[in-house]
């Protein structure tokens, strides 16, 4: 049953639902990617360790967050949920320059692993935990991955 709504739900069911991209009635996990993907672009120029900061809050908020918006819900891990898609993406841009092709790529291999999901028994952690933990373990596969790219393509500057 979902908890009684009030006013002071709101602005933290804006950041759950990554500014309504989590109303999407087709992907919404996808349009919270995309959300994320803006604020990678948004701070990928800033120093690394402000990079690393920004995204542990985002991730570390994102599990408090995320329960109460479950609650709200009445639902665990709702669809609606996309703040653990917005973390996932910004793990698996740590360190990657913003240039398109590393972009792409890391979109859509994080994509890949957060459908594929080859650590589902994360989702089943409680409450904010569970809804943020795959789709982290989704952004360091993606990040480690997209790294493994970066260098192939450094070795191979031709392509």
């Amino acid at each position: 049953m979902p908890a009684k709504k009030r006013l002071s739900d709101y602005p933290l069911l804006a950041l759950a639902t990554g500014l309504g991209s989590g109303f999407s009635p087709v992907a919404p996990g996808t349009a919270g990617s995309f959300v994320g993907l803006g604020l990678f672009l948004l701070v990928s120029d800033f120093e690394i360790l402000f990079y690393l900061l920004f995204t542990a809050a985002v991730t570390l908020a994102g599990i408090p967050i995320s329960s109460h918006a479950e609650k709200f819900f009445g639902e665990k891990d709702s669809q609606k949920i996309v703040l653990d898609e917005i973390a996932g993406i910004l793990i698996t841009f740590i360190a990657v320059p913003a240039e398109p092709l590393f972009v792409i790529a890391g979109f859509l291999l994080f994509r890949f692993f957060d459908i594929w999901k080859p650590f589902k028994r994360l989702e089943k952690l409680q409450g904010g935990l569970g809804v943020m933990m795959d789709d982290v373990a989704a952004g360091i596969y993606a990040c480690v991955v997209l790294h493994g790219v970066i260098l192939f393509a450094d070795s191979y500057p031709a392509l």
